[in-house]
């Protein structure tokens, strides 16, 4: 498999393309729009408590307030459960690794959760505190914050606040775990933690030692940075997105990374030089005229997915739809009418729909509760196997998920972690037109909207005539009703002259 990283970078925005085999399978975009961004660490003022819901607004130095929740800030002892069920949430918002507590407790069996105080006696208003963007503001949302922090290397995150040791799940050998343990235990600062990433598997000591020396080293620079600002203050910018992107993303399974900008190129190096120098000949400057994402097809990739319908190779679809609350994705047969039963085409079909879901929440970024109407299935067996296919599938997924069996109505329940605002939000607006429904009222439905609005205005004034301007799919309507019209003109005693303006919305009229 070839895979290759795409790095562009304007006076606007950067953009990031991670293709496997040629195929865009994830994609990053930031704009330099002054916001809290995801990772970054603020020293901040309590501003109000809210002992109602737990939780307070922190003013980080924007006009929206942060939020922070009392579990966020109260130092959870992470060792007194098992298996991340309710380990530090700052650890699950900040990873993309699946990850694994260590237990030292898990052959005693679970304890009892302990019971957070209240929130006002955790904090006072103008109270001083260091927080991190957990989740950045999403629409008319502020900012999630958290007071565990954690600092992301190539190889482990480095938690400065929590005692504890982690590795990740998707390193499965016995032996590198317990290797893994033991380079942490030796290195790992008195009082911190650490969490082994699935990037630290077969690496070399030193390599470790080496990131954890960094991380250290960033910690008290931030320290010493929170003790000499006042708060609201940003005292710890997170990496831009192509330097996270090559930390996050560029391992032995990726064979190039492509810049189109040389000073991005430069930085890239000079990063790699720091963290790890054998990718360094991997990384390449692009300097042909010909844009970066238009010679790699990505441009026509990222317009397909914003749209609401994704054909499938059979001839099925499916939609996706967005809420405030949650994502819906409706699955259809569409042309594909099967070679067999009508069961197996359903199945067929559904089981298709199964890895497209998969890929477009990944490209698309599409976190939060997500709701999957699959065609209905009578038999129990099917059900199973879609329910198994789709599991599988979001294993590959870097997000952490969480999917319930499917449902008597053919639903799908599950959750996608949210870090940051999906594709569709980040570069497209609800329409000015229809105001965001996605619909607008047909010109029957306007045209009688007018004919009930006219008797109104004609009370209203002396004036003999009353001139209606619409648009001209409106006027069309209005003089198929000819027989209405003349019935107004009669019932109201004025004389009622129809104009056209092409430049109307369909929805707006204008009575004189």
């Amino acid at each position: 498999m070839s895979n290759e990283l795409i790095i562009n970078k304007d006076d606007y925005e950067t953009r990031v393309a991670l293709l496997e085999n040629s195929q865009l399978v994830d994609f990053y975009l930031e704009r330099d729009s002054g916001g809290p961004k995801h990772g970054n660490i603020y020293k901040g003022k309590v501003m109000q408590i809210l002992p109602g819901i737990q939780a307070a607004f922190i003013d980080i130095g924007y006009e929206k307030s942060a939020f922070l929740y009392a579990g966020d800030f109260y130092d959870l002892d992470i060792t007194d459960y098992d298996f991340f069920e309710n380990e530090d949430e700052n650890v699950k918002n900040n990873l993309s690794d699946n990850l694994l507590i260590i237990n030292k407790h898990k052959k005693k069996g679970r304890k009892k959760r302990k019971e957070l105080p209240n929130i006002d006696q955790l904090l006072k208003k103008n109270q001083e505190i260091i927080v991190q963007i957990a989740k950045e503001p999403v629409k008319t949302k502020g900012a999630r914050v958290t007071s565990h922090i954690s600092l992301p290397g190539r190889s482990l995150v480095y938690l400065p606040t929590s005692p504890h040791i982690g590795i990740s799940r998707k390193i499965k050998s016995d032996k590198e775990r317990k290797r893994l343990k033991e380079i942490a235990l030796r290195y790992k600062p008195k009082g911190a933690g650490l969490i082994i990433r699935t990037a630290a598997e077969n690496s070399l000591e030193s390599e470790i030692e080496r990131d954890i020396k960094f991380l250290v080293n960033l910690w008290n620079n931030i320290c010493k940075e929170k003790n000499r600002v006042k708060a609201p203050a940003l005292i710890h910018q997170d990496l831009s997105i192509s330097l996270r992107a090559i930390r996050d993303l560029l391992n032995n399974s990726v064979d190039k990374v492509i810049v189109d900008n040389k000073e991005e190129y430069e930085k890239i190096n000079d990063f790699l030089d720091l963290q790890s120098p054998e990718y360094k000949s991997r990384v390449i400057l692009y300097e042909s005229d010909q844009p970066i994402l238009e010679y790699y097809d990505i441009e026509a990739e990222v317009s397909k997915a914003l749209n609401k319908k994704i054909w499938l190779k059979s001839g099925g679809y499916i939609v996706i739809d967005h809420t405030e609350a949650l994502t819906t994705i409706d699955i259809n047969t569409g042309k594909y009418i099967g070679k067999r039963n009508f069961e197996d085409t359903i199945l067929r079909t559904n089981l298709e729909a199964v890895k497209e879901i998969a890929y477009q929440l990944r490209l698309r970024n599409i976190g939060g509760i997500i709701i999957i109407d699959f065609i209905d299935m009578r038999k129990e067996d099917n059900k199973e196997k879609v329910y198994r296919a789709l599991e599988e599938v979001l294993k590959n997924d870097r997000v952490r998920t969480t999917i319930n069996k499917i449902s008597e109505l053919g639903l799908v329940e599950m959750t996608r972690k949210r870090l940051r605002n999906n594709l569709a939000s980040m570069l497209l607006e609800p329409c000015p037109m229809c105001e965001g429904n996605g619909m607008i009222k047909s010109p029957q439905t306007i045209c009688y909207e007018i004919f009930r609005t006219i008797p109104r205005i004609a009370k209203k004034t002396r004036s003999k005539k009353l001139i209606i301007t619409v648009h001209p799919s409106i006027m069309n309507k209005i003089y198929e009703e000819e027989g209405a019209l003349e019935k107004l003109e009669k019932t109201t005693h004025k004389n009622i002259i129809i104009k056209m303006q092409e430049s109307f919305h369909p929805e707006f009229y204008e009575i004189i």
